[in-house]
């Protein structure tokens, strides 16, 4: 009779991974950057063993893309053999990034250790996992078969008769969150329909625990962060999760990652200058650095309200150059700090209420700008006539932000106009204040 064990449960490895949306990186960086995501992997295999958990869980994503690197297949399978010569069982199901079918990532590996088990696609199947002669659960999953699954698989799982715990491992998205694409869309109560004593998930990047005992159903975040988005910042891993008797206790987090990505906001309204500024922001970054361990940190700093600074940072190419002393400051080679970018969202402290009362130029300029943005259509249009002057207001990298956002077109528009009105009364004031 066994008393208890212990389980891992990560997804989204993206072996390999490019990093996206990143502004220029130092060269003694870009290994680090490069080997982060095989690094965490490791990490991950090394968790397992030290845990003595019983099995791992791979919740999809285990490959960023059908370009897979030989190094990303060969690290995969190096960990798993080191898992298996330990007795630990691996679960995978592949998600949208890596589907079964088609994908030659997959087809390459055609030997896996003993104890591997990579569902198929097209049918749920159940495996037990054992430890000597005990069945300790039963592991339910299903991979994708192609990249675009819109089906609810949810619907597809189903609790076994077995009298242990049943899990299920699935790539999904559940409550179709905006943030992430919807593939395999379900809701909180197809998942409890099912009878699982535990969901393990992959595919939303954060972390989350959207059902606590008797049924869990969580996320545990990607393996390691890629970006400065919201779902990609702060610490990333996986989570060890205890099994006493037949009650699942409350996961426990452990950080895997070897690069982590930190964001900031930052209100100038107190600061009175630039090196004020410079000495904030150095201070913040020296902060985060020693809570990180010996880990890469990226930072990006987001400059917000309104204050005496602001006439500086509106001067064109001064973000850039306060990003560049920043970089200066830490270009030890030995450093594992890098300010990625610094982005000017500051505004001028003019009243635009009551701008829109005055009967000149700048009047007329806040009241038509108002009246474009009250309809998107309006707003589309002149901003696709007019790029070549609202660019001419922006800084360049500012501009490249707006570019290559990931939003609508719609949207766009309405920041760019935004950011460009802005902007001009930003010159406006100065021109008050000289």
């Amino acid at each position: 009779m066994i008393d208890g064990y212990r389980f891992v449960h990560a997804a989204d490895l993206h072996l390999d991974t490019p990093f996206a949306g990143l502004g220029q990186i130092a060269p003694h960086l870009q290994t680090r950057l490069s080997d982060a995501s095989l690094e965490a992997w490791d990490n991950l295999v090394e968790l397992t063993i030290h845990q003595n958990a019983a099995f791992l869980l791979l919740a999809g994503d285990l490959y960023d893309g059908a370009q897979r690197g030989v190094r990303a297949q060969l690290r995969l399978h190096s960990g798993l053999e080191r898992l298996s010569g330990k007795g630990i069982q691996t679960f995978i199901v592949h998600g949208n990034h890596d589907p079964v079918e088609g994908w030659s990532a997959i087809n390459d590996i055609r030997n896996w250790p003993p104890g591997v088990t990579i569902f198929a696609a097209r049918t749920v199947d159940a495996v037990p996992v054992r430890q000597g002669e005990t069945t300790l659960a039963m592991v339910h999953g299903m991979s994708y078969p192609e990249r675009y699954v819109t089906e609810n698989l949810a619907l597809r799982y189903q609790r076994g008769t077995e009298p242990v715990l049943h899990i299920g491992l699935l790539h999904c998205n559940v409550g179709s969150n905006s943030n992430h694409a919807n593939y395999s869309p379900c809701s909180i109560d197809n998942l409890k329909h099912a009878g699982m004593d535990y969901w393990a998930l992959g595919h939303v990047h954060a972390r989350k625990i959207l059902s606590h005992y008797p049924d869990w159903i969580v996320y545990p975040g990607n393996l390691q962060g890629r970006s400065h988005k919201p779902s990609e910042t702060g610490p990333k891993g996986a989570l060890v999760i205890e099994v006493k008797g037949a009650t699942i206790q409350p996961p426990r987090f452990i950080p895997l990652d070897r690069v982590r990505f930190e964001l900031g906001n930052f209100d100038i309204s107190g600061v009175t200058d630039l090196p004020t500024l410079r000495k904030e922001l150095s201070q913040w970054g020296q902060s985060k650095l020693a809570e990180h361990g010996d880990r890469l940190l990226l930072l990006r700093a987001v400059l917000l309200g309104c204050g005496e600074v602001q006439r500086t940072l509106a001067r064109s190419g001064v973000p850039g150059e306060l990003l560049q002393y920043l970089r200066e400051e830490q270009q030890n080679n030995e450093s594992r700090l890098w300010w990625d970018t610094i982005e000017d969202h500051t505004r001028s402290p003019l009243d635009r209420a009551a701008l829109r009362l005055r009967d000149d130029f700048y009047g007329m300029l806040v009241q038509q700008a108002e009246k474009l943005l009250l309809d998107a259509e309006s707003t589309d249009s002149f901003v696709t006539r007019s790029m070549d002057e609202i660019a001419s207001l922006l800084d360049k990298e500012r501009l490249k932000e707006f570019m290559t956002a990931d939003t609508e077109p719609s949207e766009s528009s309405a920041a760019l106009l935004e950011e460009a009105l802005a902007m001009a009364l930003d010159r406006f004031y100065q021109e008050l204040a000289t």
